[in-house]
């Protein structure tokens, strides 16, 4: 294998031959030019990894770079070598990385099938498909920075609460990532890109809301206003703070009446078992069966089959409207429940017993903050501070004081020329702002204006009079 220092020359002058064969530079061991019998002519360098493997990567072809930069290209390659990296094995790793679709799918067959609930599972497909694939998709695993997701949330502004999904989707597609090894520990794109601040809030039924539903709750059950199951629906989501699945879902096998106790098998945050009140007890006992039908809301034309979201929700919403109240979703059913226990005194681990959220903060955000419970929270404050400080007790919640009208008193404008601005006049000074016995210092004239506390020309009188004693 002919062996001398590689030149534009030298290169130019190469001819192909039947066979390949390289040319390898005298200056640098391992440098080398390949010619092929097409007349191609590609740089390479060639190496002994640390594992022990034979390298001849190709740096590139000739006219495409020069000698020179191939020259370099080769210096710093071996330099990578002795420092124990395999330019080679990084090249075709990179080349064979796969981009954010594969990513993709094997997050969703790898991780979210396996784990994930069906519902859950179908978002994250939808999320892929409408957002993340055509925006992510041909960049590769390795390449994708905090811009590209930063883009890609800039481009969902308008949709800032489904924003927040896809970004929850694709933190967790990148994490499991570096579990997979495709990117560097500590690596996710999605690190310090905030989210969206969702503004939607699921308001409280009010105590006066409470009553007139339930009013009409009684009044359609007593005259026939409603199907049966979906008043029986309503009353047990209320009794057992639930979600609406929940109670669509409930079968009679999962109730145990004698021990006062259901058991879901499965739920939104996996299987769970709930005491029931008195009233969830005396609602069950004298609910409507249908022959043969496994559920205890079951649908109004089918018994084998739960009664449907759609059916639940218009029905809430008719009797809703019915009773005179505005709209809320069925979820504030659970907020209602929620917060009713919270303000029940119970310690917060039964309250979350009771609603079966994992985590108190959860617990917590179902928690409405009642305008009664702290009026009366302010009032006792109030009392304690008057007690304290011995002033007058704070008058009754019941008891309504009006405030004081404080009028200003003025004097006739005179149109005397060189007379001083209105206002109050006492014979000693005049103050248009005055307010009972307190007169601002700068809104004070006359002889006996006094200097205001602290300032030089209060210093200046203090020892003028003592001077004069």
């Amino acid at each position: 294998m002919p062996r001398l220092k590689l030149t534009k020359t030298v290169v130019e002058t190469a001819q192909p031959e039947k066979e390949p064969y390289e040319l390898r530079d005298a200056a640098i061991p391992g440098f080398m030019l390949k010619v092929t019998p097409t007349g191609r002519k590609v740089f390479m360098v060639a190496y002994v990894a640390n594992n022990g493997q034979r390298r001849k990567p190709a740096i590139g072809r000739f006219g495409e770079i020069t000698v020179e930069q191939a020259r370099a290209i080769a210096q710093d390659w071996l330099a990578d070598v002795r420092r124990g990296k395999d330019p080679s094995a990084e090249k075709s790793a990179a080349r064979q990385a796969p981009t954010v679709k594969k990513l993709f799918e094997r997050f969703i067959a790898d991780y979210s099938e396996p784990r994930n609930k069906p519902s859950t599972v179908e978002a994250n497909r939808g999320y892929g498909k409408l957002y993340i694939i055509p925006q992510l998709g041909p960049i590769k695993v390795s390449d994708v920075t905090r811009a590209d997701v930063s883009s890609l949330m800039k481009k969902m502004a308008k949709t800032p609460t489904n924003a927040n999904r896809v970004l929850s989707a694709v933190r967790k597609m990148f994490n499991m990532a570096e579990v997979w090894g495709l990117r560097p520990d500590g690596s996710n794109p999605c690190r310090h890109v905030p989210k969206f601040p969702e503004r939607g809030k699921t308001r409280l039924i009010t105590d006066a809301e409470l009553k007139r539903l339930y009013a009409y709750l009684s009044k359609a059950e007593a005259e026939g206003l409603e199907h049966p199951f979906i008043l029986l629906a309503v009353r047990l989501q209320f009794e057992f703070a639930a979600r609406m699945s929940e109670i669509l879902k409930l079968e009679w096998a999962w109730v145990d009446l004698d021990n006062r106790r259901v058991a879901w098998p499965d739920s939104k945050t996996g299987g769970m078992s709930k005491p029931m009140s008195a009233e969830a007890v005396r609602l069950l006992e004298a609910a409507p069966r249908l022959e043969n039908s496994p559920y205890v809301c079951s649908s109004i034309f089918d018994p084998n089959r739960p009664m449907s979201k759609h059916t639940y929700s218009k029905g809430w919403r008719r009797i809703l409207g019915r009773a005179g109240l505005a709209h809320i979703g069925t979820h504030g059913i659970r907020h209602r429940s929620a917060t009713d226990i919270a303000n029940s005194g119970i310690p917060v681990k039964v309250g979350m017993a009771l609603t079966a959220h994992k985590t108190v903060t959860m617990f917590m955000r179902y928690v409405h903050t009642e305008d009664d419970p702290v009026r009366a929270a302010a009032d006792a404050v109030a009392f304690r501070r008057q007690g304290l400080i011995g002033g007058v007790a704070v008058a009754a919640a019941t008891t309504s004081v009006p405030a004081p009208i404080i009028v200003r008193e003025t004097v006739a404008e005179s149109t005397a020329e060189g007379d001083k601005p209105p206002g109050f006049d006492d014979g000693n000074y005049r103050s248009r702002t005055r307010l009972g016995n307190y007169r601002p210092f700068r809104h004070r004239g006359g002889p006996n204006r006094a200097a205001p506390p602290g300032t030089k020309r209060n210093a200046n009188h203090a020892a003028e009079a003592v001077d004069v004693r």
